[in-house]
C-alpha cells in the first residue's frame, strides 16, 4: 500500500468535486447507493455490532446487507487505525439507513463536518424514498495518505455496487439493476486523529466519484 504526503490544498481541491452516490430506486443507476432488507433496524446482526476499540456505538447490519473490505493491513499503526474507523463510518451510514434515523448516533460517532452530512443525507433520502438496502458491497484497492501537517490522512478506495440494491420497505421488492461502469464508485475521506474524549479516527470530509473508470476491474 502507498504511503504519500499530500497537501491540504490539494485535498481541498478533491472535496470541492464531492458527488452523492446514493440515492432510493427512482435515481439513476450512478446516484444509486442501492439498498435492503426488512423493515427500519429490523433483524440486526452481530457482523460488525461495534467499533474496533469495542466501546462505539452499534453498527451492526441485517444478515442480508454485507459490507465487504478487501483491504490489506497498513504497517503504519496510524494508518491501520484510520483505515479501521474509515471502514467503520461506511458501516455506520448503513446503519443509519437500515434504522432509517437520520440522527443515528452511530455515524456522528465517526464523522463530523461535510462527512456528516452526508450521510445524513444518505439516510434522508432513504427515508423519503422508502427504502432500504440489501446485498453485498466491495470495497478495495485501498490507499492511506498523510497529509503535510503529519496528523490528518486522506483514505482512498474503490467500491463496486453491482450486488447490492435498494428494497422498497413497504412492497419488499428488490430494485435490481445490472452491472454497468455506474456499479464503481471512488471514495475519498479526510480522516481526523483521535482528540479530547474521542477514541476513534473520524471522517471530516467524504468524496464520493461515480462512473469511476479506475475501479473498474
Amino acid at each position: 500500500m502507498a504511503r504519500h504526503t499530500v497537501t491540504t490544498a490539494a485535498l481541498a481541491a478533491t472535496a470541492a468535486l464531492l458527488l452523492t452516490a446514493c440515492g432510493g430506486p427512482d435515481d439513476k443507476p450512478s446516484d444509486d447507493i442501492k439498498g435492503a432488507d426488512g423493515g427500519p433496524s429490523a433483524g440486526l446482526s452481530a457482523s460488525a455490532s461495534a467499533s474496533a476499540d469495542g466501546e462505539g456505538p452499534d453498527i451492526s447490519l441485517p444478515k442480508d446487507v454485507d459490507l465487504v473490505f478487501d483491504f490489506g493491513k497498513p504497517s503504519d499503526a496510524k494508518h491501520e487505525a484510520a483505515l479501521a474507523d474509515a471502514q467503520n463510518y461506511l458501516r455506520a451510514m448503513y446503519h443509519g439507513i437500515v434504522a432509517q434515523d437520520p440522527d443515528d448516533p452511530a455515524y456522528r460517532y465517526y464523522s463530523g463536518g461535510q462527512a456528516a452530512q452526508y450521510v445524513k443525507s444518505q439516510i434522508e433520502a432513504a427515508v423519503k424514498g422508502g427504502w432500504t438496502p440489501s446485498g453485498t458491497e466491495k470495497y478495495y484497492d485501498e490507499d492511506v495518505t498523510t497529509l503535510s501537517d503529519g496528523k490528518r490522512t486522506l483514505v482512498t478506495f474503490c467500491s463496486n455496487q453491482s450486488k447490492i440494491f435498494s428494497k422498497d420497505i413497504k412492497s419488499g421488492e428488490i430494485n435490481r439493476t445490472e452491472e454497468s461502469l455506474s456499479s464503481y464508485l471512488k471514495f475519498r475521506l479526510l480522516m481526523l486523529p483521535p482528540s479530547g474524549s474521542s477514541k476513534v479516527w473520524k471522517a471530516q470530509v467524504s468524496e464520493v466519484v461515480s462512473k469511476a473508470k479506475e475501479c473498474r476491474v
